[in-house]
């Protein structure tokens, strides 16, 4: 793809790394066979390519206007095109570079901010957000079947296990996930304690900063990953193996902290560090020795594979692989590939595009006749909970 920056962007460390990407795409356009909203809209300035060639103009010196926002907006970050991709055109980086772009030359209305602000003021911080899932949780009886469904019942939490052993890895304990489903991360630590690792649960812990990133606000996201760095590092010192990541969205996001730091003197070295040592809850279970974990009861199951897993982390096919190893009878799905429709925030701010890709993905997951709905990331989960005809739940607990 041929370019003209402006001189101001050519002479950028953020303009030089957009024009890399650009140069690299071929027109080709397979990446609109795969992308979800392009197959809804049918427009092309909704699928990747036409997205790619208005952040190019944007770089190029056209004022971005409100109309190049909505369709930027619309994109789920679903990365399904980069799988697709024959040229390995980077796309969700030129994706965030053009949001940040677009945020600062169109100013949103008010009310889209102030939504936007309030996401990024409760979602991240799980103090802030345990009392309005307490008070959702004590009323939900009282709201409509559709309300009550969007709000996950209380649970009995799993203790934690306390036994040491040699081998340790620490956890990211997140957001969302760490008070709407908390037996999430408990089941990995058991899991772990029956193959003799220590899973070690950070005290100070909080959000990989996906939400803010994901929102334009940069800062605010580094500041997440520094204080995830601080938490980390006494334990990588001690000898941890792996920071383990149950949610596939993080995943996503702390394989990217050495890439988004690498301009922090103070934290390029670390961040580089944290994210060789990231892993997925499913790389670390698939490399050990699986014939101690008894007492399992397989069934017949539907896997909806996370964006975010196969696209974002390119690990497809690893945890079907896993549950058919031991001994879990997989159902077909129909476009596999396909984004749910959660995509973080994208539930919140695009709704209407939102519950028409849910109701495709769970006629999918359902058509096979599963007797438990697994996936592998928070947002995924919560989101067809609210929907299906039978029980969703995170795949580690079903080990």
């Amino acid at each position: 793809m041929q370019t003209k920056l402006t001189e101001s962007f050519k002479q950028s460390a953020v303009g030089l790394e957009a024009e890399s990407i650009l140069r690299s795409c071929v027109h080709c356009g397979f990446c609109n066979a795969t992308c979800p909203t392009y197959q809804l809209l049918g427009d092309e300035l909704d699928g990747p390519r036409g997205r790619i060639y208005q952040i190019k103009q944007l770089l190029e010196g056209d004022r971005a206007t409100a109309l190049n926002r909505q369709h930027l907006d619309r994109c789920l970050t679903c990365r399904s095109c980069e799988t697709t991709c024959p040229s390995g055109v980077q796309y969700g980086r030129l994706l965030d570079i053009g949001r940040e772009l677009v945020e600062q030359q169109a100013p949103r209305p008010w009310y889209q901010r102030s939504l936007r602000k309030l996401l990024r003021l409760t979602l991240p911080w799980p103090k802030r957000l345990k009392p309005l899932f307490w008070l959702g949780q004590r009323v939900r009886p009282l709201l409509p079947t559709s309300l009550q469904r969007q709000i996950p019942p209380p649970t009995t939490r799993l203790h934690w296990p306390e036994q040491r052993h040699r081998r340790t890895m620490v956890l990211l304990d997140g957001c969302v996930q760490s008070i709407a489903a908390p037996n999430i991360n408990v089941a990995a630590a058991r899991l772990l304690d029956r193959l003799d690792i220590q899973l070690i649960r950070p005290t100070n812990g909080g959000c990989c900063g996906a939400v803010s990133h994901h929102l334009s606000a940069p800062h605010e996201s580094l500041d997440f990953m520094r204080r995830n760095i601080d938490g980390w590092w006494p334990w990588i010192e001690q000898g941890a193996e792996a920071i383990v990541i149950t949610a596939s969205g993080c995943g996503v996001m702390v394989n990217e902290y050495g890439a988004l730091l690498k301009d922090d003197p103070a934290y390029a070295d670390k961040a580089v560090r944290v994210s060789a040592l990231a892993r997925d809850i499913s790389e670390i279970v698939e490399a050990e020795d699986l014939s101690r974990l008894t007492g399992i009861e397989p069934g017949i199951i539907a896997f909806h594979s996370p964006c975010t897993l196969q696209h974002g982390q390119q690990l497809n096919g690893v945890v079907e692989s896993l549950l058919r190893r031991l001994g879990f009878t997989l159902t077909a799905v129909e476009d596999a590939h396909l984004c749910c429709g959660s995509a973080g925030t994208y539930s919140i701010l695009q709704p209407k595009l939102s519950k028409q890709l849910q109701k495709a993905r769970i006629e999918a997951l359902e058509a096979g006749s599963p007797e438990l709905i697994a996936t592998a990331n928070i947002g995924c989960l919560l989101h067809l909970q609210a929907v299906a005809s039978c029980e969703v739940r995170h795949w580690i607990e079903l080990l």
